[in-house]
Parts: C-alpha cells; structure tokens; sequence
C-alpha cells in the first residue's frame, strides 16, 4: 500500500457532481461517476438501481467508456444524489477497477479532504486477477510435469 495522494481533478468531481444533480432521478438512479480517458476526455454515467442487483455508477461508465472508444482511463470519482458528494467504491467495483485499470487513481474523501489514491490502496492485499490466471504457456498438456 502506497498511501501517497495524487493531485484532485476537481473538474472531475465537477462533472460527476453536476450529473448526479441533474439525471440522478428517484430510487433508479442514485449515484453518478465521471472517468477522466488518458487523451482528457471525461466519461459520465450513472447507476442502475434494481432490488435483486444492478450496476454501479463507477462500473456503468466503464461501459460508456468502451462505447466511446476510451479503453485507458486515468482516473475516476463517484458522487451521490442530494448532494451527498463523492462517495468511495463498493469492494466489488474496486476490484473491478483494480482489473480493468491497475494504475487508476480514485477520488475518495470529502469537502477540503479530498484526496485522489492509487486503486490498490482501497484494497489492501489486493487479489490481481490476471496474476493468478493460468496461461496456455504454463498450463501444458494433460499430463505433463
């Protein structure tokens, strides 16, 4: 764990503030996440609320982001409706994000304290997925050593 803070990307926050205040409507939509693209490009969206499961904010915008083309995101921050400001990732997206974008720097913490922290960091002995699949070069053939 690295615990060193990078810079805020306050028009980050911004953006993700100003949809959660106009598109996050009733019980569907609750949270709204913005991911900054490493070419700039900032990416909105917004959960999927439902009782038997649904999709996050910050997993809904990974989604937007590969429909727009952005594949390398930088960094990301979710924040709730009513004003409730940025709120941290459940444990499921951590993971997620951990897998999809191990360098990504998630904005957590709130008013003066917020702070932008290397994904791993949420996740102390983290589980890297792609570290612990097996690939066709090590899995050999049935019955080799």
């Amino acid at each position: 764990m690295t615990t060193q803070a990078e810079q805020v990307d306050h028009e980050l926050v911004q953006a993700a503030a100003d949809i959660a205040r106009t598109r996050c409507r009733g019980d569907n939509h609750t949270m709204a996440a913005a991911a900054r693209a490493q070419d700039g490009r900032i990416v909105t969206a917004v959960n999927a609320y439902h009782f038997t499961g649904g999709p996050c904010a910050e997993l809904v915008v990974l989604g937007a982001a590969a429909a727009q083309g952005a594949y390398d995101l930088v960094a990301i921050v979710a924040v709730g409706d009513r004003d409730r400001g940025v709120v941290p990732p459940c444990g499921r997206c951590r993971q997620v994000l951990l897998d999809y974008f191990p360098d990504l720097k998630v904005i957590v913490g709130s008013g003066d304290r917020l702070r932008a922290v290397p994904v791993a960091d949420l996740l102390p002995e983290t589980y890297v997925w792609a570290d612990h699949q097996l690939t066709a070069d090590l899995a050999g053939s049935p019955g080799e050593s």
